[in-house]
């Protein structure tokens, strides 16, 4: 495959400035890839230079250009009145229901009737659950459940006027 005339050719190929590939076409029968292995192989890592005029390296990178103008003209924006956004109050902050340190719930005694909102630090020997009755087909108390199950708010109007615009909506 690499007879002596080859690889002189190559050699030859490579001094004059040819990348890889253009080689292996030349070459004809090998791969951009065995050429490359070939001149590691021989050590011609060095390249000739071309009569390309060197590139002034900046030292800051360049600034994005501007963008030209858009020719199409923008659709005319619609003045609506804005209809006031009625928000539901956030949950107040429930302090913490305080359980007997006799009536704590431990993973063992915990049943389908109980609260299972834990309460602690998992890794503490302080570590419980709530254990009060739980409510019908929930898995907490009536105030864990409160603190869980947080009705969602409504999104404002203007996000969704911002997002249609965005989109051409």
């Amino acid at each position: 495959m690499w007879t002596d005339e080859r690889v002189e050719l190559l050699k030859k190929l490579w001094a004059e400035g040819l990348s890889a590939s253009q080689v292996a076409k030349q070459l004809g029968g090998v791969t951009r890839n065995a050429v490359i292995g070939k001149i590691h192989r021989l050590g011609l890592s060095g390249r000739a230079t071309t009569n390309r005029a060197p590139r002034a390296r900046t030292a800051a990178p360049r600034a994005a250009a501007p963008r030209p103008a858009q020719t199409a003209t923008p659709r005319p924006v619609e003045a609506k009145e804005e209809e006031p956004v009625v928000r539901e109050p956030m949950p107040r902050a429930e302090l913490p229901v305080e359980i007997e340190p006799g009536k704590r719930a431990t993973v063992l005694t915990l049943t389908e009737h109980t609260c299972k909102w834990p309460i602690g630090d998992p890794g503490t020997e302080e570590f419980h659950f709530c254990g009060r009755k739980a409510d019908a087909a929930m898995p907490y108390c009536p105030e864990h459940a409160r603190l869980a199950y947080q009705p969602v708010q409504p999104r404002r109007r203007t996000d969704r006027n911002r997002m249609k615009s965005a989109f051409g909506g």
